[in-house]
């Protein structure tokens, strides 16, 4: 796929102002965002992200039981625990030599749809877009909104707001109808999940070996006559955004360079397929292929590998501007992999935590966060991966590889299609995400919606699977195993924000090893030791400013929807500090402001 390149323009003499927002909370821990804004040429010039809080896990899981890991690492997160669990089973699954029931993973495909469909509904539509919404619009762009007042909804017929207005007060916070429906529809897709697995956000019926869950046909049938109750909004979801998002292309010409980067993607995949996946590291290719989301790499549109053994050797954790000690010093955990391929002690299984907190350092190191990296083994260069909010990278490594082929869910090679069902008042629809000519803030929001769609129509396949099965008498969803003395293991699948690995080794029956990789770390990792920037710096720093307020009232809304646009965990507020902002110096350079590669 071409890249088009940035329009570089002769910049006027400018004058930075130091701005930062911190903290964002939508990770857990502490996100924190400090730019440097020229706001002459209307653009940023600089970003460091940065966490100010360390999280411990791969240093006190040494020692436990690993059965207890799923149980452990579902705290990891208050938001996406559950697919911390999910991943967890799936590298206990690899270790213990585990092929789970049938049923058992249909029941957890199930769960992880339903998790999909609540996340992304809460996120986009109560924590997205309020930087969308009238309110917010009103006091940033108010020409934006004066023309929205004029501009016919393309999709009104579907979702029934007459202008992009409409649209925008109906998503105002506390107010707005679809604002208040969206909170509805999380409630009834979180009852979807506990169905499956027991607890929301902490599963209770998952496990390695399969899930506690009990497969009668009322169970299946629950889940789904909810799923049929909210697939009208899910429809009248994607509409609104299709309309809302074509219209900011419109408004403001250029604001596709909002949040933009490279295409430098990264999918782990999921939703097993039980006929084929056995969890062992052998047929690792195999199985990973035939997830109903693809795994995969996509550099500069083109997809470089699906092959999860591939994927899992290429990661390395670089230290870069971290707080940390290197432990490359340390014994190697792992020195091959099952398949006697080398693995590298940068890679997780070879990792060691050592922290070393200091003070905070832009010119050096200024985050708790590492920098994940993935080796591109046709160049040897490191590239800083992201997620697009886990939804973009999903749809857009499944849209290539032309796997997935269900009734429900089609991938073309170029898009990817979606039928979904009728439902109270809508009727049969297919939709289809088409990969975008951008990797930019618009473009991760629009996929988020989609995806919901995407998660909705596949759960309907998953209820089918699962009823064939119980009622042709299979009830089976656990299978008995024994804990090695020694054994390797890893998980992948996709937290609902992307990529998430769990890499486990275990010596005398218990963890040795243990790092989770969740897909904030790649997204918000700070610069490597090679001077790379991390996908949240790389994505705001040299894009442009449309907000229409001077430093004085600055909101910094152009910067907050390119951070929130890769949906960094679950935001409860944002709070700006140094006021109106620091004046550092004047810049006279004739480069200033230009573009970079």
């Amino acid at each position: 796929m071409a890249i088009e390149q940035q329009e570089r323009v002769t910049p006027k003499p400018g004058q930075l102002v130091e701005m930062s927002w911190d903290p964002i909370t939508r990770i857990i821990g502490n996100l924190g965002i400090y730019t440097k804004i020229d706001f002459e040429n209307q653009r940023v010039v600089e970003c460091h992200s940065t966490s100010s809080l360390f999280r411990g896990y791969s240093v006190f899981m040494k020692g436990k039981d690993p059965r207890d890991a799923g149980f452990i690492t579902s705290r990891i997160c208050g938001i996406c625990g559950d697919n911390h669990t999910t991943c967890s089973v799936y590298a206990q699954n690899m270790a213990y030599g585990i092929k789970t029931p049938k049923l058992a993973e249909w029941i957890m495909n199930l769960g992880e749809a339903a998790e999909y469909m609540f996340d992304h509904t809460l996120f986009q539509d109560n924590l997205v877009f309020v930087d969308f919404c009238e309110a917010m619009v009103k006091g940033t762009n108010p020409s934006v909104l004066s023309r929205a007042e004029t501009t016919d909804a393309p999709n009104a017929a579907i979702h029934g707001k007459r202008t992009i207005a409409d649209i925008m007060r109906a998503f105002n916070p506390f107010e707005g109808d679809i604002y208040k429906e969206a909170l509805v529809v999380s409630r009834v897709t979180r009852e979807m999940f506990c169905l499956m697995e027991g607890r929301h956000v902490h599963p209770s019926t998952v496990y390695p070996g399969g899930v506690g869950t009990m497969p009668s046909p009322t169970v299946f049938t629950d889940y789904l006559s909810r799923l049929m109750s909210i697939i009208d909004f899910v429809k009248k979801a994607v509409a609104l955004n299709d309309d809302v998002f074509d219209f900011f292309y419109e408004a403001l010409p250029g604001y596709e360079e909002v949040g933009r980067r490279r295409v430098l993607l990264g999918c782990w995949g999921a939703f097993q397929d039980p006929e084929v996946v056995d969890y062992r590291y052998e047929t690792m290719n195999e199985w990973g292929k035939a997830m109903y989301v693809t795994p995969g790499i996509v550099v500069d549109g083109e997809l470089i590998t699906t092959n999860l053994v591939d994927i899992n050797l290429g990661i390395r954790i670089l230290l870069g501007s971290s707080y940390y000690d290197d432990w490359v010093n340390e014994k190697p955990f792992v020195t091959h992999d099952p398949l006697g391929n080398p693995v590298d002690m940068r890679h997780p299984w070879n990792q060691t935590t050592l922290p070393a907190p200091q003070k905070r350092d832009f010119e050096g190191n200024y985050s708790w966060v590492m920098s994940p990296r993935w080796l591109d083994p046709r160049t040897g260069d490191h590239l800083p991966l992201d997620t697009g909010g886990g939804a973009f990278a999903r749809l857009y490594t499944t849209a290539l590889a032309g796997l997935v082929d269900t009734p429900y869910v089609k991938s073309t090679g170029s898009s990817v299609q979606i039928h979904l069902p009728k439902g109270n008042s809508l009727p049969e629809t297919t939709l289809e995400w088409r990969i975008p000519q951008w990797s930019n803030a618009i473009e991760r929001n629009r996929a988020r919606v989609y995806f919901v769609a995407y998660a909705a129509a596949m759960a309907v396949y998953f209820v089918e699977r699962a009823l064939e099965r119980v009622r042709g008498g299979d009830t089976k969803v656990f299978q008995d195993f024994d804990v090695p003395e020694q054994a390797i293991g890893v998980g992948f699948h996709e937290a609902v924000r992307g990529v998430l690995s769990h890499h486990l080794v275990i010596e005398k029956g218990k963890i040795a090893n243990y790092h989770p990789y969740p897909p904030t770390p790649w997204n918000g990792s700070p610069r490597d030791r090679f001077g790379t920037p991390g996908p949240y710096e790389d994505a705001v720093q040299d894009m442009p400013i449309f907000e229409e307020n001077g430093p004085e009232n600055f909101k910094g809304v152009d910067i907050m929807r390119a951070v929130r646009s890769f949906d960094p965990c679950l935001p409860c507020g944002v709070h700006m500090y140094l006021g109106k902002g620091r004046t550092l110096r004047k810049v006279h350079s004739p480069m200033f402001g230009g573009g970079h590669d």
